[in-house]
């Protein structure tokens, strides 16, 4: 498949691609930014919540432990001080919560935003080269508007779609033992709607020609709801992600800040990386004289 050449016929795209992904990196820096901000202000709140559930929890088991009568002592430990002495101590120590290894301060400062920056640069990155193979072949569209459309597209089908499946919980909340089990559906998840999200892509540009540009879209979308309506079916559920009685509030409002976090993250991206991309592919005398002028595949 031949690259789509520049704006003004400069070079063609292949030969851009460095300087491109290098300003997706950059772009989803910023985005990460942003997607930190909304975390930071809307996430970090119901995760403080469901980790007072959970010690809350905890201390009531602990309680009603010690609660129960314990049975006498028999052997040598009903005579022996020092037996006794070990006994209690054992019980004492038992008591105690593990000692943090990273303090919750430092987990949702600089620890989230190092994860959120390194999630943005990465995805930045890979929304970068997907770019350069949409720009062009997808509809004459510039590059800003090009990146909009990546953008969407990456929400939709890396996020919004896997969500709808499997929607975030809080951390400590799910069963441990699963923890594998609905990690590998997640992720499989995501590939599917992949998968899904560029054969619709295919198709509707292969129906382009008979149907039209708008119904070809609507067919090629209405496909990809239906497939994906089918995945959810036929893949398994994931009921034992929630222990029973956590609070329905304090999950809604996780839900939607993680919601919301990805789809800062993206609109930052779009808004970002567009003029960057724009810039280097048509100098401002091109775009002054033909705004409007897209790309289009070298024969």
């Amino acid at each position: 498949m031949s690259s789509p050449s520049t704006p003004d016929g400069r070079a063609p795209l292949g030969s851009l691609v460095g300087k491109l992904l290098v300003r997706g990196m950059l772009a989803g820096l910023i985005a990460g930014l942003f997607a930190f901000a909304v975390a930071y202000v809307a996430g970090e709140p119901s995760v403080d919540a469901s980790i007072a559930v959970e010690e809350s929890g905890a201390a009531a088991e602990h309680a009603a432990g010690h609660g129960s009568a314990a049975p006498p002592a028999t052997g040598p430990q009903a005579t022996d001080p020092q037996a006794a002495g070990q006994e209690a101590t054992g019980h004492e120590a038992g008591g105690h919560e593990e000692e943090e290894i990273v303090s919750r301060d430092l987990q949702s400062t600089a620890g989230l935003a190092t994860g959120v920056l390194v999630y943005g640069v990465a995805l930045g990155g890979i929304a970068s080269l997907a770019f350069c193979f949409v720009l062009g072949r997808v509809g004459r569209f510039g590059p800003r508007a090009t990146a909009a459309l990546v953008a969407a597209a990456a929400f939709t089908t890396v996020t919004l779609v896997p969500y709808l499946k499997y929607p975030a919980t809080p951390p400590a909340v799910g069963n441990p033992d699963t923890i594998g089990q609905r990690t590998s559906l997640y992720f499989l998840m995501i590939l599917l709607s992949v998968l899904l999200g560029i054969a619709a892509v295919v198709a509707g540009r292969r129906l382009a020609p008979r149907l039209g540009n708008w119904n070809a879209t609507v067919v090629a979308g209405a496909g990809f709801v239906a497939a994906v309506a089918v995945a959810c079916v036929f893949l398994p559920g994931n009921g034992d992600s929630v222990r029973p009685g956590f609070p329905a509030a304090v999950l809604w409002e996780f839900r939607l800040a993680s919601l919301g976090v990805q789809a800062a993250l993206w609109v930052a991206f779009a808004l970002a990386f567009g003029p960057l991309a724009e810039r280097l592919l048509a100098p401002p005398a091109a775009r002054t004289a033909d705004p409007a002028r897209t790309p289009a595949p070298v024969a």
